[in-house]
């Protein structure tokens, strides 16, 4: 079995049917509900290009050439990244695949020179809730009486970004942000 990090997009094919299972799961958890009427479906409220550098990015993680996993991230400002499209597969849960994912993203959002990552997850996503604890991100919000209030949960974190020492060479130092 071997598993790969491909940066693409995505409008990538090997992309589709993890979209297309996360659009599904969004639609069957939440439906309507923490859309106002008029706004778009989560899945189509951001254009491809906002996940390409220099601002954003999206991940695949492919396992023997098949995409099991990936996430994106947009420019949310200056300095902060936002995380979006955290998925793994569904029949392939509770295998660690999240965390590569989550440690990927996080590694090329410093890369690409962010010092903080801000995402948010809905009100019925325990263990996306329980992932991003888990792994260091501060949360946002106060938990209610009622957890099934319908509301977005944000977290952020922020990113100790590795500059290269001065007196590592350019060659060294474009070796170290790889």
């Amino acid at each position: 079995m071997h598993e790969a990090f491909v940066y693409t997009t995505p409008l990538d094919p090997r992309a589709q049917p993890l979209l297309d299972e996360l659009a599904f799961e969004y639609d069957s958890r939440y439906g309507d509900v923490l859309r106002e009427p008029g706004e778009p479906r989560e899945m189509e409220r951001y254009p491809a290009h906002l996940f390409a550098p220099p601002h954003g990015n999206f991940v695949l993680l492919l396992r023997d050439g098949v995409a099991v996993g990936g996430g994106a991230f947009m420019r949310h400002d200056e300095r902060t990244a936002e995380l979006k499209r955290m998925w793994t597969h569904s029949a392939l849960r509770r295998q660690g695949l999240a965390s590569k994912v989550l440690l990927e993203l996080e590694a090329q959002v410093r890369r690409q020179g962010y010092e903080r990552i801000y995402l948010t997850t809905g009100f019925r996503q325990p263990e996306a809730v329980g992932l991003y604890l888990g792994h260091g991100y501060t949360a946002l919000f106060d938990p209610p009486e009622d957890p099934e209030t319908p509301r977005k949960l944000p977290f952020e974190k922020q990113l100790q970004v590795a500059r290269p020492s001065a007196r590592i060479a350019p060659q060294q130092a474009e070796a170290v942000q790889r």
